[in-house]
């Protein structure tokens, strides 16, 4: 395949807002950037789904590292691939690969074992803070995740549902997910 000089594109991704997303590509020459503040935990983050429609044959994607693109394997691959296929580069920085679509069988290789590397990785840490929330329960000192939203805002989203707007409405309006809106409708 040969490429056409195109863009380079960064792609960035934090799971959280006091996250830092500036350090991931400091100091990249980049003619683009996407920036999405929210887990990784599957590929339904609008400004991945933005870079998606954005970029074109000839571009490169770079990304900080294997873990800020996908958690998990499969969901890795099937960017790569997506995105090679269209005859875009990508380049993880962290782990110093690119892939262009005419990859060896050893860069396939090396994208499946780093990608699993990667899910294995956020697996044990996952493993490790229930661990340390378990602990820590015990002693009585967790408090759990601090709550967003105030008494007085769940009695507001109670009477807005019960006027007939939607729940989808109300955690917007309320910068919440509607899984949190259900939590605090539940009483949790």
């Amino acid at each position: 395949m040969i490429f056409v000089k195109g863009q380079r594109i960064g792609y960035v991704r934090v799971s959280t807002y006091e996250q830092n997303p500036e350090r991931q590509l400091e100091q990249m020459q980049l003619d683009r950037l996407f920036v999405d503040h929210a887990s990784g935990k599957d590929t339904n983050r609008p400004e991945l789904d933005s870079l998606l429609a954005f970029v074109r044959e000839g571009d490169v994607v770079v990304v900080h590292s294997m873990d800020r693109l996908a958690r998990n394997l499969d969901d890795l691959r099937k960017l790569v691939f997506q995105l090679t296929r269209k005859g875009i580069q990508i380049e993880f920085v962290k782990e110093h690969l690119t892939f262009t679509g005419d990859d060896s069988p050893m860069a396939n290789l090396l994208l499946s074992v780093m990608g699993a590397f990667a899910e294995f990785e956020r697996a044990l840490i996952k493993e490790r803070q229930k661990e340390g929330i378990a602990i820590a329960k015990k002693k009585g000192i967790y408090k759990g995740r601090k709550r967003t939203v105030t008494p007085e805002q769940v009695s507001e989203m109670r009477t807005r549902i019960a006027h007939g707007e939607t729940k989808s409405d109300v955690a917007r309006t309320f910068g919440i997910s509607r899984e949190t809106l259900y939590q605090y409708l539940r009483g949790n």
